[in-house]
């Protein structure tokens, strides 16, 4: 029998490529391991654990891409390794942490099981890197299947809780319709690719390099226009788009506060730089997909702000809100199809929301009580006089969520919309600028509620609101940190200022 073909193979499988995945693997397995070896007095140091083992992970990663690092395939062309994707391995990286730092908050209200919830999130944030270097279509739906049934579980994690678990539900459910309807993309894309009474017919029509050399040599094929009408869809159902945003209120009221932190920044972010990867694969098809994104950015844009603003659970408004940042960060998609600032612009975005996004969830995380899926604007009610640390971090948060100078979220809203002015785009730009004014009066609201009214208890519920949760030392030199982040990052954009020139 003879193996070359095989040897030939495994020559082109760099596993230094993929070394942090590789390490957040095996730091998962181990804490597994350590759970049952250890004894029960000190499985409460095993969050300390995960928490500091992806911190140690970071530096390699950070070392990866900015020494010698070189861009090209790998495993035979399921990944290429990018400037781009090393980047977006550091933000998994770093949302990861961030998830940990919170789940040290949020899980000890709860009876559940506190070893597989940060084993879950290591795996998921593996497969998230790997999904930011797919090259092929089998390394994205693995990749993005692998992040998707973690998510499952992490969504209903707290069994108690009936909300957790409807949300877990209703994710589960949306979740396999989005796959669906993603494979079947994948698989006419494949047929046509792959047709045999074609001159050009190759095997390889699930590499995005030899499906763009394909789809560049037959422009109008119908059933291509199909597979990638679909293929977009379901990523829109990742990335909570109109029309499939149907799951994200419940799904992030109902999730544990950690998870809808993770889900709204981490599992975004991926769908995002899928899409990314997508346009460019796709970019012969110009003509078919700038109208279908253009028509979703607007729509996304206007169902998010508008239904945020008559919602009074908090966490449904995050919700709701996310979608609105869909919408701006397809308008950075539509706008990279002809201008490259607007690469640079989905990625600074990107690390603005993360920024933002945490600081709030954080503060949420000590405000909320044992039932997390209740958390009200009049939860908030006074909390300046009561813990005006908190307060501060959730204005600074919000505020750049609503896009307010000097904070980074404004310069990500400009950055988007200077290239989406430069694209041509002027009617998106405007419903842009409609949806910013739209979404200052809920983020104002929630800082209203925060710095200028007092609670004062129901007279049948004097205990409705809970307790907060100390700031432990950890907790709050990371909010602190975050908070200066997003100040510092809105004045001056030097560590991402080379997305600005459309890197």
């Amino acid at each position: 029998m003879d193996f070359s073909a095989l040897q030939a193979l495994a020559a082109s499988n760099d596993w230094m490529a993929i070394f942090p995945e590789v390490l957040l693997g095996c730091l998962a397995l181990a804490l597994l391991v350590l759970e049952i070896v250890l004894p029960k007095s000190l499985h409460s140091s095993l969050p300390g654990v995960a928490l500091f083992g992806v911190l140690a992970i970071l530096p390699s990663q950070l070392l990866s891409f900015s020494v010698g690092f070189i861009e090209g395939d790998s495993f035979n062309g399921l990944l290429h390794h990018s400037y781009e994707g090393q980047v977006m391995r550091v933000f998994f990286l770093l949302a990861a942490v961030l998830t940990c730092l919170l789940g040290t908050v949020s899980l000890p209200r709860q009876r559940v099981p506190r070893t597989e919830f940060y084993h879950i999130v290591l795996v998921v944030t593996a497969a998230m890197m790997l999904l930011a270097q797919s090259n092929h279509f089998v390394m994205l739906f693995v990749a993005l299947e692998t992040v998707t049934i973690g998510f499952y579980i992490l969504v209903s994690y707290f069994r108690g809780s009936p909300a957790s678990l409807e949300a877990g539900l209703k994710y589960l459910v949306m979740g396999a319709l989005s796959s669906a309807v993603l494979l079947f993309g994948i698989v006419l894309l494949y047929g046509v690719s792959g047709n045999p009474m074609l001159a050009e017919h190759t095997a390889t029509g699930m590499n995005f390099d030899s499906l763009s050399g394909f789809l560049a040599a037959h422009p109008h094929d119908f059933l291509a226009s199909v597979g990638i009408v679909l293929v977009l869809s379901g990523v829109a159902f990742k990335i909570g788009a109109f029309p499939f945003q149907i799951w994200v209120p419940d799904v992030y009221q109902g999730a544990p506060t950690p998870v809808t932190a993770f889900l709204a920044v981490g599992s975004k972010a991926a769908g995002f730089i899928v899409l990314l990867v997508l346009a460019r694969t796709f970019s012969a098809y110009a003509w078919l997909t700038v109208p279908v994104l253009t028509l979703m950015a607007g729509a996304t844009l206007l169902f998010g702000n508008l239904a945020a603003l008559t919602q009074h659970n908090v966490k449904r408004l995050i919700g709701l809100s996310g979608v609105s940042h869909a919408g701006f960060l397809l308008l950075g998609v539509v706008a990279a199809a002809t201008v490259p600032l607007g690469y640079g612009a989905v990625y600074f975005y990107l690390f603005a929301y993360l920024l933002a996004s945490y600081a709030v969830f954080g503060v949420m995380a000590h405000v909320a009580g044992p039932d997390d899926a209740d958390q009200e604007l009049a939860h908030y009610a006074g909390l300046y006089k009561e813990r005006p640390f908190l307060a501060l971090v959730l204005a600074i948060g919000l505020g750049s969520l609503a896009g307010i100078p000097p904070l980074a979220g404004f310069m990500g809203k400009l950055f988007i919309f200077i290239a989406t002015f430069r694209a041509g785009h002027y009617g998106l730009l405007g419903i842009a600028v409609v949806s910013v004014v739209i979404s200052i009066y809920y983020y104002f609201s929630w800082i209203r509620a925060a710095f200028f009214e007092s609670w004062t208890p129901p007279a049948d519920e004097a205990s409705a609101r809970p307790a907060p949760t100390p700031v432990g030392l950890t907790a709050g030199v990371i909010l602190g940190v975050l908070a200066a982040c997003t100040v510092i990052l809105g004045c001056y954009q030097g560590p991402l200022g080379m997305w600005l020139s459309g890197r």
